[in-house]
């Protein structure tokens, strides 16, 4: 290369430049021709390939008869080998056909890109023909440049001039579209029978039932809200169900637990059918109950088509507790409080009863544990305080010692239980030594059928004498007529008939027919309670409701005339018991009926305890003599009290207000300058002013005296006026220094000092009284709860002035009532006004929501 001349270089550079730019094209058109050659063999195997899959997926093969199904697939069997004898008429190009294709595609003449890789045939060993061809080629090369390898012609238009290809492509495109729905097809349609029939395609419904004491809707999987949700939370037992319409009949679900074990689950209620296409359009339901986490999964025809995941709630078993002890109200019947808790309520609970002291190895009780069903919270309600009341003394354990366990079991069979109490049966005191003996023999026969011999040889010691122990002749007619039915009675059924008479001729022989009146008015209580309990009828109610009130006026009337024959009525009655009077009796019975009918169940139940608990605490005028007197002196200094506080506000309000005008006037003055005014009629005067708080410093220091004479009274009871009037009696001096001085303001906030210490020193007054007739919240005599003067229904009455009652009955009184029926009523007026603002009837709309 050194030794060439640089024009013989420049040549030799050229022409390797131009071979290398010919090799690219002669790849490039190897590659062109190749496509030609093969895509005419290769498109009718697309084409085939191509309408199998679009009739796969349109579901084609699922819908025609096999016999059809075989016919087609048997073309395609066919026309596979007639494709593939195509393919092997491929062969390769070579390299001679590609210099003619370039030649031909550049429209070169004389084949210039032949030439340059010929070589002579002919005088090779002559210089002067080689030099010449040498300078052909070099003329043929300078005609290479800028070659194109040009574009593919696979002449497929010519073949098919109606494009039918491009139909097939597009079906493809619309096959495999169709076949991600619901009633696409798969590949594997064409190589499985379906019997002959039209398999329609499968509907699949799915939900979750909770169960009923859980108060939660069912829920849907398969809705348009929970279609992409996998993951779901239940509570405990809730059952799922999955309901398939159509489909081939092959759907399995498989439930999986939370360790990994899987179970399939067998469809219920499918039936039998003549053959297999009626099985199949029959709905096909399976069932699984969700006890724990676990996840199901449903597949057909060898694929997955869904998959849940539930994650379970466990139910929790309730609660329940004693929150106070046992005890008897005032007649003597059970109260039982508790607080009862569970997930979603307690479907019942009980107090069990047992005997504490069993009576021997050998005794042969004739009666079981009484019953006594304890009352339910509402589904959904919060933990509160619940209380049952039960007449128990008729039953023959009565006075008895007792073990009570109180034991609750909720919808799941789940059971609690609570601590067990021993207490002694209520029974009902009996002030007739005759009717005593009766009562404690008919126990003893109660709780042991072999104690019958012993019980007869009571009642004829009892009977032995009886002009001097029994002045009444039909008590001893009826101890006589227990000794006889005694003797004859030989089943423990005859026995018990002469334990219930037993019972009847003692109550017989205390108070004659009031403790029938008595019964006949539980009996009506309890019948008017289930009646509102299971929503009876409106006829039913008031019939209820006639019965009780006939039962109500008897009882009243028989308790009437026995308090007259009383000797203790004749005695100085007890202030802080309350007049029962017969419009509160009619009235409270008057609502209980209207509350039923409206089905306000839960309020009709709540006022009808407050009647039976006003029945427990109904008493007679029998307090102790030497507390009347001491009892009557305190209401008076409670009395005194209320009037000190109640002038005390006066005091206060007329103080304000000669303030409010000394402002008012300071601010009139103010502006009168400011606009050049002068003149200040119908107001008074700064000195008018002044001179009037003054006059009120003698009616404020006269309240300072009367609240010391008070103390001293106190203390003359033994009661400690304690440090709280000590303020009182200051801020009283100092606001009455304050009017001397007429500095309006600072006695204000001196007589309000003074009123809040009144107000304490009130309740503390009230609680050392409580502490020192043995009250402090307390049972007293007779089982009544003494915490101060009470209404009919039991409720506690407002004290002094601004003393607030303790808290008990939420029920609304009848004013209570009128005045929210007054407020709905004139909302629904101004809302009717086309006249008020739109603001206005917003916030109106607003406030019946609530209602």
């Amino acid at each position: 290369m050194t030794g060439q001349h640089p024009d013989e270089r420049d040549e030799t550079r050229l022409t390797f430049d131009i071979f290398r730019s010919i090799d690219r094209l002669r790849l490039s058109t190897w590659l062109t021709v190749v496509l030609e050659r093969l895509w005419p063999l290769l498109l009718p195997l697309l084409l085939v390939i191509a309408i199998f899959l679009c009739l796969s997926w349109f579901g084609i093969f699922r819908m025609i008869p096999d016999l059809v199904r075989f016919a087609v697939l048997g073309l395609f069997a066919l026309s596979l080998p007639a494709c593939l004898y195509l393919l092997s008429k491929f062969r390769l190009p070579g390299h001679t056909e590609i210099s003619r294709r370039l030649e031909s595609v550049n429209t070169l003449d004389h084949q210039p890109i032949t030439v340059q890789s010929e070589e002579l045939a002919t005088n090779a060993n002559d210089p002067f023909a080689q030099a010449l061809w040498n300078e052909h080629r070099k003329r043929m090369a300078e005609r290479l440049r800028d070659l194109k390898s040009g574009l593919p012609q696979t002449r497929i238009p010519e073949r098919d001039p109606w494009a039918l290809r491009a139909v097939v492509g597009l079906l493809f495109v619309v096959a495999f579209a169709f076949s991600g729905g619901p009633l696409g097809g798969r590949i594997s349609d064409a190589f499985r029978s379906h019997s002959g029939s039209n398999v329609v395609p499968p509907r699949i419904d799915a939900w979750v039932t909770p169960p009923r004491y859980t108060g939660r809707a069912p829920l849907f999987l398969t809705s348009a809200a929970n279609a992409e949700e996998k993951q779901f939370t239940v509570p405990q037992d809730s059952t799922l169900i999955i309901r398939i319409i159509g489909g081939s009949g092959s759907e399995k679900v498989t439930l999986t637990s939370i360790d990994g074990k899987a179970a399939n689950i067998e469809a219920k209620d499918q039936g039998k059918a003549d053959d297999a296409a009626a099985a199949k359009s029959k709905p096909r339901n399976f069932e699984i109950l969700l006890g724990a986490n676990s996840t199901v999964a449903l597949s057909g025809d060898g694929t997955a088509n869904s998959a849940w995941s539930f994650s379970v709630i466990p139910d929790q078993p309730p609660s329940i507790r004693f929150t106070k002890d046992p005890s008897s109200a005032a007649n003597r019947t059970m109260e039982v409080s508790y607080a009862l808790k569970d997930d979603y309520g307690a479907v019942s609970a009980l107090a069990k009863i047992e005997q504490a002291v069993v009576s021997g190895k050998d005794a042969r009780p004739l009666y079981n544990a009484p019953d006594l069903p304890l009352s339910l919270p509402r589904r959904g309600e919060q933990p509160r305080e619940m209380k049952t009341t039960k007449d128990l003394t008729e039953h023959p354990w009565a006075g008895s010692e007792v073990r009570m366990t109180l034991a609750a079991t909720d919808d799941a069979k789940q059971e609690a239980r609570s601590e067990t109490k021993t207490l002694v049966m209520p029974e009902r005191p009996f002030a007739n030594p005759l009717a005593r003996a009766v009562v404690e023999q008919r126990r003893v026969l109660a709780l042991n059928a072999n104690a019958k011999p012993d019980v007869l040889n009571t009642l004829d010691a009892i009977t032995i004498w009886p002009e001097e122990t029994i002045k009444n002749a039909s008590h001893y007619l009826a101890l006589r007529s227990v000794r006889s039915r005694l003797n004859l009675a030989r089943s423990d059924d005859q026995l018990r008939d002469v334990v219930a008479y037993m019972w009847q001729v003692a109550r017989g022989i205390e108070d004659g027919a009031l403790s029938d009146a008595e019964r006949r008015l539980r009996q009506a209580q309890e019948a008017l309670k289930q009646a509102i309990e299971r929503g009876a009828s409106q006829e039913e109610i008031e019939k209820r409701m006639a019965e009780l009130r006939s039962a109500m006026n008897e009882y009243l009337r028989e308790f009437a005339e026995k308090a007259q024959k009383s000797p203790n009525m004749a005695q100085a009655p007890n202030p802080n018991m309350m007049e029962l009077r017969q419009e509160d009796i009619d009235r409270m019975l008057d609502r209980i009926e209207d509350l039923a009918k409206q089905g306000s169940k839960d309020q009709a139940q709540q006022l009808l305890s407050e009647l039976e608990n006003m029945l427990n605490n109904l008493q007679m005028g029998q307090n102790q003599q030497g507390q009347n007197g001491q009892q009557g002196q305190m209401r008076q200094q409670m009395d005194k009290l209320g009037d000190l506080m109640r002038r005390q506000k006066q005091m206060m309000n007329e103080t304000h207000r000669l303030e409010q005008q000394r402002q008012n006037g300071m601010q009139q003055d103010y502006g009168q300058n400011e606009q050049g005014q002068q003149g200040n009629q119908g107001q008074m005067s700064e000195e008018d002013i002044a001179k009037a708080l003054r006059g009120l410093q003698e009616g404020q220091d006269k309240l300072q005296s009367d609240l010391e004479q008070m103390m001293k009274d106190l203390r003359g009871l033994g009661i400690n006026p304690g440090k709280d009037f000590g303020e009182a009696g200051k801020s009283m001096g100092e606001a009455g220094k304050s009017l001397g001085e007429a500095d309006g303001g600072q006695a204000l906030d001196q007589q309000g000092n003074a009123l809040d210490a009144l107000r304490r020193g009130g309740q503390d007054m009230m609680k050392q009284w409580q502490q020192a007739m043995g009250q402090d919240g307390q049972t007293g005599p007779g089982g009544q709860q003494q915490n101060g003067r009470r209404d009919p229904l039991g409720r506690p009455q407002r004290g002094p002035e601004g003393l607030a009652p303790e808290p008990g009955n939420m029920l609304p009184g009848e004013i209570d009532i009128q005045r929210a029926r007054q407020i709905l009523d004139e909302i629904r007026r101004r809302l009717g006004n086309a006249l008020s603002p739109q603001i206005e009837k917003d916030y109106l709309e607003r406030l019946l929501k609530f209602d």
